[in-house]
């Protein structure tokens, strides 16, 4: 009998320890980023006026604006945070588009731990910028009675975060399957071109609401 945890096919054991199919995709990810990352570092330090410098700078300036326009004011940290979530997000999507690679992002459990991360930097950058007492007085406006409906809220929008890129990816990654499988490769082509847009998009939302959840923490309507 083929062992699972969550759902996810065991792909090897490491010791003691299961390493599932979407923990060696995620892991995998990961070193390609921070591979092309130290890449574009290199290169930024030794031609900076080259075409990947110029883009680079070009999608850092982006990020820097898009955040700009959402809380009102520069948060490095929060477009250096923003912008990993997508990366890391599209990244596992368009793997998902490789022969035989699940993508990561089409398991539960990973969607899970990305939308859990986004709960817990919202209280984390909340009481960084108020202190504990001026964040937690936010949960009391307009009236202390509103408190039980402002936990739900952040229970259920990240419950929302974590089902609705699962369901988006999964779905699009088992219908292109189920067409190659039918009727071979070509025809599903402008199928899995949309599958791709779609994995974008969605790696685009999920940051995008990640950034308005902890802009609002951290703006001055929350002293």
């Amino acid at each position: 009998m083929e062992l699972r945890i969550f759902g996810d096919p065991v792909a090897f054991h490491c010791g003691p320890f299961p390493v599932t199919e979407t923990m060696l995709t995620s892991t995998l990810v990961t070193c390609v980023l921070i591979g092309l990352v130290w890449g574009v570092r290199i290169s930024l330090q030794n031609a900076p006026l080259s075409y990947v410098s110029t883009v680079a700078s070009m999608i850092v300036e982006s990020c820097d604006k898009l955040i700009y326009d959402i809380t009102g004011r520069a948060h490095p940290e929060l477009a250096n945070w923003s912008g990993s979530l997508f990366l890391f997000i599209a990244s596992c999507n368009l793997a998902g588009q490789l022969p035989g690679v699940h993508p990561a992002t089409g398991s539960l459990a990973t969607t899970s731990a990305l939308a859990l991360l986004v709960f817990l930097s919202v209280p984390f950058a909340g009481i960084y910028s108020h202190g504990v007492c001026g964040y937690l007085r936010s949960y009391l406006r307009p009236n202390p009675l509103m408190l039980p409906l402002h936990v739900i809220s952040e229970l259920s929008r990240t419950l929302a975060l974590a089902v609705r890129l699962f369901g988006n990816i999964m779905s699009g990654h088992l219908v292109v399957a189920l067409l190659v499988s039918l009727a071979g490769l070509l025809v599903p082509t402008p199928i899995m071109a949309l599958d791709l847009l779609i994995g974008i998009l969605q790696a685009y939302i999920f940051a995008i609401l990640a950034t308005v959840y902890i802009g609002a923490a951290i703006s001055k309507d929350a002293e």
